[in-house]
């Protein structure tokens, strides 16, 4: 069993390995390219993981939240574009998308009187960048939901303890054709998805 660091301020990398109480000689097995000295250049912060060895170990811990963490804070491009998406419970993530949603069910007229002539007039912009900033928050919220460890549970086992999370995320899809193309769950098995 692994013993855990007392090392104040530890690095996403650490904590998801300690959280899945694995040394680094039992992660570096799991991992199989990372030698354990690697992983401890990583998670003490003297070096920057690759972005394959992110990916193997967003893959190999089953946490795919280590690859957004990794583009929003150490990748230069993905810290001007990538907004780190905080893992929330399932249940905020849906009641904030749907918040969000109902803002942007109001502004769609606006929206469509704004760009219907191709263009943006002085007086349209701030209700424009208004209009923008919400679309932003629903796509932060769409990335939280396939991030999230608990949606991974729902869609990825084929038995779930709790029909109701379920329910409001297939709920959540049917009622919302704006993310028709984002993330079709109803009909989804196990073999289409991602496996983290």
């Amino acid at each position: 069993m692994a013993r855990a660091s007392t090392k104040p301020n530890k690095n996403l990398y650490h904590i998801t390995r300690e959280s899945l109480h694995l040394t680094r000689e039992e992660a570096s097995e799991l991992l199989e390219a990372l030698a354990p000295e690697r992983i401890e250049k990583i998670e003490n912060e003297r070096t920057l993981p690759h972005p394959d060895e992110v990916l193997l170990m967003a893959d190999k811990y089953r946490q795919p939240n280590l690859c957004n963490y990794y583009c929003a804070n150490q990748c230069p491009i993905g810290q001007q574009y990538v907004p780190e998406v905080k893992i929330k419970d399932l249940s905020q993530i849906v009641l904030e998308m749907l918040a969000s949603l109902n803002s942007m069910q109001k502004r769609k007229e606006l929206l469509i009187e704004i760009t219907v002539d191709g263009r943006i007039s002085g007086d349209e912009v701030a209700d424009f960048l208004d209009i923008q900033e919400e679309l932003e928050r629903i796509s932060i919220a769409v990335e939280a939901l396939q991030l999230s460890p608990r949606l991974g549970r729902i869609f990825f086992n084929k038995q779930t303890s709790n029909q109701l999370d379920a329910q409001l995320v297939i709920a959540f899809y049917d009622n919302f054709s704006i993310l028709e193309n984002v993330a079709p769950f109803r009909d989804c098995t196990s073999a289409t998805l991602p496996r983290f």
